[in-house]
């Protein structure tokens, strides 16, 4: 089935998104501590800040989706980043940069779940296509970005400033003409559906299930970005390899769809065992941690984690979309957006701190743990949806069996 044009414009939308986020992200440490004569600590602090408004951001965003429509959403999102853009391009001294660098994490956080929301309206036969495309199209961008974020960074912060700004400025144009007479196509289903559209708690619940093993391996995922990168330092791995194994991340994810697509269409139907395949694969990628000592041994761990998301990150917003109540869907991605974000906000302080206290093969221990119980709610996430039909199924007369 091919992509739609509205889900084309979307992807376009969600690389040049992410590949501007991008170019600051993975500097945004170097540049308060080298540049601006901020320790490590509150370089982490301000960053956990921006963290807290990016999952402000996701729940606004969801919400507005659901009052507003996807349009206003994402130019409303859009627009902030822009604004705070300029500040950063203007002022990027202390304490300005703090200020703007929370209002873009709000701003670029509200169109994140607008987005997953706007593909699964306009494309709802795509079932999980549209998820992928769009994680496909981000992470694509997360590659892109940091490798030219370097290079730009070595003759001129203000350059990455600028370029920055650019792209976001790009982006709001495409929205601006494109995204306007996007509507959202609503199907009619059959008892099924009408249950799973019910507006009941049952939907939430399930959700909320949902979303406790997201958590969980977001929290252990995270670990690759701060408590692993100084370990693998630590190893004498230098910062280039460090970086390389996330352009390995990127291409894999990019390279490995034609053949994972295949078998995800043709057990689309078991996203749970999607899931649960996902969750024990990345733990196996930690597993592996435990003995690895050499860049080649961290970079077959990547390769195996890799393998995991794929299965399991696109999968999550998927089935936020079908349980989702009429009229809710943007507030479900909201949600959903929010705990990765909430994840990755918590998972490098609770990752030190057991590393402070204990050591690197305590945390290896304690995450692969935490694969273990997230399998759980991957199991069962559905339990309440399954209640909710079987009692509308007992309340049926019998003559409407």
């Amino acid at each position: 089935m091919a992509m739609p044009k509205n889900v084309w414009l979307l992807v376009i939308g969600a690389f040049i998104n992410i590949t501007g986020s991008s170019l600051i992200w993975p500097l945004n440490t170097i540049y308060m501590h080298d540049h601006l004569g901020q320790s490590l600590s509150v370089a982490g602090f301000v960053l956990m800040m921006n963290a807290g408004a990016t999952v402000l951001g996701n729940l606004v965003g969801g919400y507005l989706f659901d009052k507003l429509g996807g349009y206003k959403s994402i130019m409303l999102g859009i627009s902030i980043t822009v604004i705070s853009l300029i500040g950063i391009t203007i002022w990027h001294g202390w304490p300005h940069y703090v200020y703007f660098l929370i209002v873009m994490g709000f701003g670029s956080g509200i169109v994140i779940p607008a987005m997953f929301a706007l593909v699964g309206s306009v494309w709802p036969k795509g079932g999980r296509k549209g998820f992928n495309a769009i994680y496909l199209a981000q992470n694509l961008g997360v590659a892109v970005g940091p490798a030219l974020a370097g290079p730009i960074a070595e003759i001129s912060f203000d350059y990455l400033f600028i370029s920055n700004l650019g792209l976001y400025i790009i982006f709001l144009l495409i929205a601006l003409i494109t995204y306007r007479h996007m509507v959202p196509k609503i199907e009619k289903g059959n008892d099924e559906k009408v249950i799973e559209n019910n507006p009941s708690k049952a939907s939430f619940y399930s959700l909320l299930i949902l979303c406790s093993a997201f958590l969980l391996a977001w929290v252990a995922y995270s670990q690759w970005a701060s408590t692993l990168s100084t370990h693998i330092q630590q190893l004498g791995i230098g910062l280039k390899e460090y970086s390389l194994l996330w352009s390995i991340n990127g291409l894999l994810i990019i390279t490995l769809q034609p053949l994972i697509s295949p078998l995800v269409q043709k057990y689309e139907k078991q996203i749970k065992g999607q899931l649960v395949a996902g969750m024990l694969i990345m733990m196996g990628s930690f597993s592996i941690i435990l003995f690895a000592d050499n860049f080649k041994m961290f970079a077959v761990a990547m390769m195996v984690l890799t393998l995991g998301e794929i299965f399991v990150w696109p999968a999550v917003p998927t089935i936020a979309n079908m349980l989702a109540p009429e009229g809710k869907g943007g507030t479900y991605q909201g949600i959903v957006n929010s705990i990765g974000s909430i994840g990755r906000m918590i998972g490098p302080l609770i990752g030190g701190i057991i590393v402070d206290v204990y050591n690197m093969d305590i945390l290896i221990a304690v995450l692969c743990g935490l694969f273990i119980v997230a399998i759980i709610p991957c199991i069962v996430y559905d339990s309440p949806m399954k209640k909710k039909k079987s009692q509308y199924t007992n309340d049926i007369p019998e003559s409407q069996h």
